[in-house]
């Protein structure tokens, strides 16, 4: 008789994780609240704030670049402003599907690529939509190095590692009163487990969201 496949677990990482960078990483579990702000006043923009601390702390923003009228791009900024990552649509020709390209600091260069995500065309017939995430040294790209599968009836989703035995994130959509529905301002509550890098979690989930709006 053929054994049950375990359900993945709670990843539990003896040394950081880390994908942006080791300072990203913690040794206990990161709750963090992500607000997509008012679109009509800050459109595109993201403002992240740690919510284990002694008091709220805003630790991230995320801003899309206006006076460049690049609406393919955002950049993950830190607490004191300065650029940590780049995200960067990929426009796909003909096909449903979606690519982001993430480069450290403010580069386009292909030096400087950490990862990439990428969102294959979603049958009406699936229930839950997969995500794959792709280092930069993984080239073939034959096996993902990370997983996200979201519900958008649950209105939530999980990061796993790319052999789906273990959650590295998890995050929801928290209910949006009605009078922030017309302004587009959305909140997630996200927990990122021990040693693995928040920023990388930040960051998949600004382009989760912009691939998940109505185009």
């Amino acid at each position: 008789m053929a054994q049950p496949i375990p359900a993945p677990a709670a990843a539990q990482f003896a040394n950081p994780l880390p994908i942006i960078g080791t300072q990203y990483c913690e040794p206990y579990p990161v709750d963090l609240s992500v607000v997509r702000e008012d679109k009509f006043m800050s459109p595109g923009n993201f403002v992240v704030t740690a919510t284990n601390e002694s008091k709220n702390t805003v630790i991230f923003t995320g801003k899309r670049n206006l006076r460049t009228l690049d609406l393919d791009q955002r950049v993950l900024l830190d607490a004191a402003g300065k650029p940590i990552v780049t995200l960067r649509q990929k426009r796909m020709i003909m096909t449903s599907q979606q690519r982001w390209n993430v480069y450290r600091g403010k580069s386009k260069e292909p030096r400087d690529l950490i990862f990439t995500v990428n969102k294959g065309s979603v049958s009406m017939f699936q229930r839950k939509a997969k995500v794959h995430v792709f280092l930069a040294n993984n080239t073939k790209e034959e096996v993902c190095d990370f997983m996200v599968q979201g519900s958008r009836a649950e209105k939530s989703c999980v990061v796993y590692t790319g052999d789906h035995t273990n959650i590295v994130a998890q995050m929801h959509k928290e209910n949006t009163p009605r009078c922030c529905v017309l302004t587009g301002k959305e909140k997630y509550s996200v927990t990122v487990h021990p040693n693995v890098d928040h920023a990388f979690i930040v960051a998949l989930i600004v382009i989760l969201d912009d691939m998940n709006r109505p185009s």
